[in-house]
């Protein structure tokens, strides 16, 4: 069964959050944004996974990445940690 992934990546050097989801390893998918290409990840090569969340379906994944979007993905982490506080 295919699953999907929701993730956050940090960049340090842009001190930038990117959101994202992927059906591919979340590792395949980390080496791709590091490297050099046209894209937003493509500025910077020292993106992190600050966080993931599996989801089941595409669906669910693409739902996941909106809200966080529509949140923001500092806020979303500052109240993911408020959670589990």
């Amino acid at each position: 069964m295919k699953t999907f992934t929701t993730y956050i990546l940090y960049s340090a050097t842009i001190k930038r959050y990117y959101i994202g989801y992927t059906s591919t390893s979340l590792e395949e998918r980390l080496k791709k944004h590091n490297t050099n290409h046209h894209g937003f990840t493509g500025k910077c090569n020292d993106w992190l996974i600050v966080w993931f969340s599996v989801a089941g379906t595409k669906s669910e994944a693409l739902r996941l990445e909106k809200k966080i979007k529509k949140r923001g993905a500092k806020r979303f982490l500052q109240d993911s940690e408020n959670s589990l506080n």
